[in-house]
C-alpha cells in the first residue's frame, strides 16, 4: 500500500455519510478545485468543491429520493468518472450503492471505537491486531451476503484517528515536513498533517469500499485531538502554555468539521449550520472561484475551544421507528474547579429536548461509557470530590494528579452532568416523556474492552424501558495483556469497598440506581452490531482473524451474542 495520495483527481472517498428516507450525502476529497457530480437513480446531483488549507472537498446532497429504494452510484470530477475506478486495486468488491431508509424496517446498526491506522500486514497485525472493520468489510463484500441483512448505519464512537500515537507511515510524512525533534515531535501539528492521517485511515481498499456503501455517523474522543483532552481546567491551562497546542487544537477541530462532522448532518441540519450556509451562499452566487474556508474553519475552531456553547457537535438521526442521539462528551465540558460538568447548560438543554419516548428504541451514542463498572464509577466520583476541594486544598491537588494519571474523566467524574442525564433517561423509561421505548441503550467505546451493563428492571418498575450500556472498543488497538488483567480486577475488586466509602460520606453523591455488568468484558478487537427485534434487541460482537497469510481476506469471528428480550 502506498503511503502518499494518488496523482489522480480523487484523493479520498467517496464516503456515503447521511442517509434518510428521501435524501443522502456523499463526501469526497479532490486534488483540485472542481465540480463533483454523483449519478444514481437515473439522476445526477452536483456540487462545487470548497477549500481548506490548500485541500479541496465536496459534500454532494442527493435529494428527492424514494423511501426504500436502492441504486449503484458513480462519481465524476469535472466530467471525468473517478468512481468506480477504471483500474481498481481490488476487482472482487461489489459496486458502491445507496439504500434509502424505510420507516417500517427494523433498525440495524453497527458501532465501535478506537481504530489505529497501521498497515494490515503481519507486523501491523502483530502490534495492533486484525482490523475488525476490515474483516467486517470483507464479510459484507461476499456474494452470498444479502444486502437486506446489512446495517443501515455504521456509527464510529471516537478515536477514528490517533493524533498523539502515530504510525511509522505517518511519522515518515511528518518528517518530510518538519523535524521530529521539534515540538510536538511525532504527534500531529496542524490541519495538513491531519489530512494525511485521515487519508491513511480511510484508503485501504476494503475499508474504502465499506465506507463508500455503508452510511456512517461519527463523533470524536480524546485521541482525535490528544489523550486526556479536556480532562480538567489545569490540563487545559498546561496545554495552552505550550508552543504547539494552539495549532494542534485548531487543526484538529477544523479538520474534524471537514472530515467527520459535516457528513453527520441531515440536509435540514446542514441548512442551520453556520459554515454550510456560507458554502451554499457561495454556490448560489454563481461565482466561479472556489470558496476558501481556511480562515472560517480556523476561527470556528478557536472559538469553540474557548467558548464551546457557541457551536454544537452533537446531532440526532431517525432510524426507522427508532432514534439515535449522538452526544459530544469532550468539547462541551464545564471545567471550572468550583463547577464541573461533562455537558454545559446549552448542551444539556439540547439533549433534554432530544431524549423523548414515542420511538421503538432510543439509542444514545457517546464516546465515553455512561455506565462503567460500579467500583470505577465510585472511584471517579470520590476523585471528583477530592479535586474540587471537598477535603481541603492539599487533597484537591493530589486528587487532580490522580485524576489525570489514572484517566478518571468519564461521566462518573462529572457527577452533575451524569445525574442530570440519568434523570432524563429514567423519565423516558417511565413513560413521562411519551410512550416508553423498549430499550434505552447507551452506545460507547473508549475503554478498550467491550461489555454490557444494565440497571436492574426491578429498580425501574413494571412497564418501564430497559436501560442498558453497550460498549464496543477497540476496533483496532488492543490493550496489553497485563493491563487487561489489571483493569478487570480493578473494576470488580473496588466495588464493595468504595460503595462502603461513598455510603458513609455526604461529600460524594451516591448513584440513585445500581447497575451491573451482565456480559463481558471482552478485550478483542471488535465491531458490534445490533438489530431491533420488536421491543428487544440482539447484539453481536465480532472480531477479525487472518488465516495463514491471507491478509487481504480477514475472516469474521463471533465473540459474543447478547439477546435483550
Amino acid at each position: 500500500m502506498s503511503t502518499h495520495p494518488p496523482a489522480g483527481p480523487l484523493v479520498l472517498g467517496p464516503l456515503l455519510r447521511y442517509i434518510g428516507e428521501r435524501s443522502a450525502t456523499i463526501w469526497v476529497q479532490t486534488r483540485d478545485a472542481s465540480v463533483v457530480r454523483v449519478r444514481a437513480f437515473d439522476h445526477e446531483w452536483a456540487a462545487p468543491t470548497f477549500g481548506a488549507h490548500d485541500r479541496h472537498y465536496a459534500l454532494v446532497v442527493l435529494d428527492g429520493l424514494e423511501p426504500g429504494s436502492a441504486s449503484d452510484y458513480e462519481v465524476e470530477i469535472d466530467d471525468e468518472r473517478v468512481w468506480p475506478e477504471a483500474e481498481p486495486e481490488r476487482t472482487d468488491l461489489p459496486p458502491s450503492r445507496i439504500r434509502t431508509l424505510v420507516r417500517s424496517e427494523p433498525t440495524r446498526l453497527a458501532f465501535g471505537s478506537c481504530r489505529t491506522s497501521v498497515p494490515h500486514d503481519a507486523d501491523g497485525n502483530a502490534s495492533n491486531g486484525v482490523d475488525a472493520l476490515r474483516a467486517y468489510a470483507h464479510h459484507l463484500s461476499r456474494p452470498e451476503r444479502q444486502e437486506a441483512d446489512w446495517p443501515q448505519l455504521l456509527c464510529f464512537l471516537g478515536d477514528q484517528v490517533y493524533a498523539d500515537e502515530t504510525s511509522e507511515p505517518m511519522r515518515e510524512y511528518i518528517a518530510s515536513r518538519r523535524s521530529l525533534d521539534e515540538p510536538p515531535g511525532e504527534e500531529l501539528k496542524d490541519f495538513v498533517e491531519y489530512s494525511h492521517l485521515y487519508w491513511l485511515a480511510w484508503t485501504d481498499p476494503l475499508n474504502r469500499w465499506l465506507l463508500s456503501t455503508l452510511p456512517s455517523a461519527m463523533i470524536f474522543d480524546d485521541h482525535d485531538i490528544r489523550d486526556d483532552w479536556n480532562t480538567s481546567q489545569s490540563w487545559h491551562r498546561e496545554m495552552n502554555q505550550t508552543s504547539w497546542w494552539h495549532e494542534r487544537i485548531v487543526g484538529g477541530l477544523s479538520s474534524y468539521w471537514v472530515y467527520q462532522h459535516v457528513g453527520n448532518l441531515s440536509p435540514e441540519e446542514l441548512a442551520d449550520d453556520e459554515v454550510w450556509r456560507q458554502i451554499v451562499a457561495h454556490a448560489e452566487s454563481g461565482m466561479s472561484d472556489e470558496l476558501d474556508l481556511t480562515q472560517v474553519l480556523d476561527e470556528l475552531a478557536e472559538r469553540v475551544d474557548t467558548k464551546p456553547e457557541t457551536y454544537r457537535w452533537s446531532y440526532a438521526r431517525d432510524l426507522g421507528e427508532s432514534k439515535l442521539v449522538v452526544v459530544d462528551s469532550r468539547a462541551a465540558r464545564v471545567l471550572q474547579p468550583e463547577r464541573r460538568s461533562i455537558l454545559d447548560d446549552d448542551e444539556l438543554a439540547w439533549l433534554d429536548g432530544q431524549l423523548r419516548g414515542d420511538v421503538d428504541h432510543l439509542f444514545i451514542g457517546t464516546s465515553l461509557p455512561f455506565f462503567i463498572a460500579q467500583g470505577i464509577h465510585d472511584l471517579e466520583a470520590i476523585n471528583e470530590a477530592m479535586a474540587t476541594g471537598a477535603w481541603g486544598p492539599r487533597v484537591a491537588k493530589w486528587g487532580e494528579k490522580m485524576r489525570r494519571a489514572l484517566d478518571l474523566e468519564h461521566w462518573a467524574a462529572f457527577q452533575e452532568g451524569f445525574a442530570a442525564v440519568l434523570d432524563m433517561v429514567v423519565q423516558v423509561a417511565h413513560g413521562e416523556r411519551g410512550k416508553a421505548p423498549g430499550t434505552i441503550t447507551f452506545l460507547s467505546g473508549d475503554v478498550h474492552n467491550s461489555y454490557v451493563t444494565e440497571i436492574s428492571p426491578d429498580q425501574l418498575g413494571g412497564g418501564s424501558s430497559r436501560i442498558l450500556q453497550a460498549v464496543c472498543s477497540p476496533i483496532r488497538n488492543p490493550l496489553p495483556r497485563q493491563v487487561r488483567i489489571a483493569q478487570a480486577v480493578l473494576g470488580k475488586g473496588l466495588a464493595r469497598p468504595l460503595q462502603f466509602v461513598v455510603g458513609r460520606t455526604e461529600k460524594v453523591p451516591s448513584a440513585p440506581y445500581q447497575w451491573s455488568v451482565t456480559q463481558g468484558p471482552w478485550f478483542d478487537n471488535n465491531l458490534a452490531t445490533l438489530e431491533v427485534r420488536g421491543r428487544g434487541l440482539v447484539m453481536r460482537w465480532e472480531a477479525g482473524e487472518v488465516r495463514g497469510d491471507r491478509y487481504d481476506a480477514p475472516e469474521l469471528r463471533q465473540v459474543a451474542r447478547v439477546s435483550i428480550s
